[in-house]
């Protein structure tokens, strides 16, 4: 593979003090632009960019992500103050991308189709037309002023989250195969006469038509279909959904002849973000032998810093609390690009690292995944394919981000979808035992000890969690697990060092009835990819103005979390 990418926005949420971070972006409007402050911040993001760079590049990275265009290029129908800050970050930015060539590290740089601000807006209009041709010319100038930029990776079906307060604000402009078509054909010939690389994200969160691109053949031969370009470099993430466990390969990999990257994350944002062991290698190393089969896969993007809304914080290569984070990293690297075995990619790393023992670690990494994937998830559930409206829905329902839901709807809907709940509860009591065994082991290697106790804290919760879900209505366990939630929070407050789960409980019962549960699913969900009748008529259009009309006159019925957190639920049903 010759693009081995790492993202490298790691040291710009250096001192960024915020409860839950967006982690989705560099946050601009934490970056100083004027006054001491600004060479203070910037001489420390150069200083932690190298520290980063130069540990990748040893590692054998070939290039490293930055965020992104529309902060760097100016126009003159920006606002002025928007312009004055272009300025600044125009400057520091070269020198950003300075250090990371001097590691040895080519500079590829991300953007949103697409960012504005209200007076670009203004001038742009509605018409989809100006604002294809708005990008076109941004880009132009944008690979004119930076020659010194190998490539642009292009996301299409996400933008900012409700929380991102910056000028700039990402909006979801393609809305239709064949504008992405479309797109592509207009910005490709600007990369090839600059020689570079458009890298082209077919990453999407379910919205309008577009939105099932990551997965359905017809949206992709509609977008793909004999379109050739030495510039061009199609990115897909390995599953057909975010970055879980208990998902097969994505199959658009054997589907488009175009060169591809495979997308991986090392910081695990629904697996604990580095907080204790959440080893991917054997998931990883799995996906590699399936990719044997596939043509021109050219390169590996690894995120080791990217993704999710989370209060946690450790920052890869650049602190030694980022342990788990760089040691799947490194593993991911050697195993994706290299071909190592993962035994002998650990045993290079716990060498790397000086543990003592690199057996005794290879155990603890062993059994961290099994209590992963089976306490963390819930396999009865995960390993079944559903779908709903464009999206595959995730195989972890009840655990988001950082939030554990203990509710009455999930008892209900995990219930449903779980032919075998003894197992399900045994298996939680068999991880219980693992953790502690997992305690020992770190001990033995010199690993961190603290993150396992963490881990063992926190997996109890799911333990419980399942002692609800899966026994009949008790009040002792809803006592047990008020009891456990107080604990949980007296050894890890919340303004302590070490950011806890939050445990949502809400025992209110479900608003559909149990005896109609089944019938909803059936109607709402399918098993496969392909749409029925009843979602082109009911699902994808009359679910549309439905949800609309409830959003307005009972926004209540929609959990505040759904509504608030990230691009908001009501984008999967645009």
């Amino acid at each position: 593979m010759k693009i081995r990418l790492i993202d490298a926005i790691g040291p710009f949420f250096q001192g960024y003090n915020r409860q839950t971070i967006n982690w989705s972006k560099i946050p601009f409007d934490h970056l100083a632009l004027r006054g001491p402050d600004r060479e203070t911040q910037w001489a420390r993001i150069r200083a932690s960019l190298r520290t980063l760079g130069l540990q990748a590049a040893s590692w054998g990275f070939t290039a490293a992500s930055l965020d992104d265009v529309a902060h760097l290029v100016d126009d003159e129908h920006y606002e002025p103050e928007v312009r004055e800050a272009i300025g600044v970050f125009r400057e520091e930015f070269r020198r950003c991308i300075a250090v990371l060539r001097e590691c040895g590290l080519e500079v590829f740089v991300t953007m949103d189709v697409m960012s504005t601000t209200p007076a670009l807006r203004n001038y742009l209009g509605n018409t989809w037309e100006s604002a294809r041709d708005h990008l076109r010319d941004s880009l132009e100038r944008f690979l004119t002023d930076f020659p010194e930029v190998k490539a642009v990776i292009l996301r299409i079906g996400e933008s900012d989250g409700k929380d991102v307060k910056d000028f700039f604000h990402s909006r979801l402009l393609v809305k239709k195969p064949w504008q992405a078509r479309e797109l592509l054909e207009t910005l490709l010939p600007v990369f090839e006469r600059h020689g570079r690389w458009l890298i082209f994200r077919t990453w999407t969160v379910g919205a309008y038509r577009i939105g099932d691109l990551m997965w359905h053949r017809r949206t992709l031969a509609d977008v793909f279909d004999r379109l050739t370009s030495p510039a061009l470099i199609v990115s897909m993430k390995y599953g057909e959904s975010d970055f879980f466990r208990f998902l097969p390969l994505n199959k658009s990999f054997f589907y488009l002849k175009q060169p591809k990257m495979l997308e991986l994350q090392s910081r695990r944002e629904y697996e604990g973000c580095g907080e204790y062991p959440s080893f991917t290698g054997w998931e990883y190393e799995a996906y590699v032998r399936e990719l044997r089969q596939a043509r021109d896969v050219v390169g590996v993007s690894i995120w080791c810093q990217t993704g999710g809304w989370v209060p946690f914080r450790r920052l890869a290569f650049l602190e030694p609390a980022a342990f788990w984070i760089d040691l799947n990293t490194f593993v991911s690297l050697r195993v994706v690009a290299d071909g190592w075995l993962v035994e002998e990619a650990v045993r290079a790393f716990a060498e790397e690292r000086g543990l003592n023992d690199w057996r005794a670690f290879l155990q603890l990494l062993r059994l961290s995944d099994d209590v992963i994937r089976e306490l963390l998830y819930l396999p009865g559930f995960a390993r079944q394919k559903l779908y709903f409206r464009r999206v595959r829905i995730p195989p972890l329902l009840h655990v988001y981000w950082h939030n554990l839901f203990i509710s009455h709807s999930a008892k209900k809907l995990l219930s449903h979808f779980t032919d075998d709940p003894e197992t399900a509860l045994r298996g939680a009591l068999v991880c219980l035992e693992r953790l502690g065994q997992m305690r020992a082991l770190s001990a033995q290697a010199g690993a961190p000890v603290a993150d396992i106790e963490y881990m063992e804290d926190t997996f109890r919760f799911l333990a419980l969690a399942r002692e609800y879900y899966f026994r009949p209505e008790s009040e002792a366990v809803r006592l047990h697990i008020r009891d456990a939630k107080r604990a949980y929070k007296l050894k890890y407050p919340k303004d302590g060092d070490r950011p806890r789960y939050r445990i949502k409980t809400d025992y209110e019962p479900l608003l559909v009835k149990p005896r109609y549960l089944g019938w909803v699913c059936a109607v709402f969900m399918r098993r496969r990819r392909g749409y029925r009748i009843v979602d082109r008529i009911l699902t994808l259009h009359l679910l549309s103005i439905i949800y609309r009309v409830v959003a307005r006159r009972r926004p209540h019925w929609i959990p505040e979390f759904a509504r608030d957190s990230a691009m908001g639920v009501d984008v999967l049903f645009k």
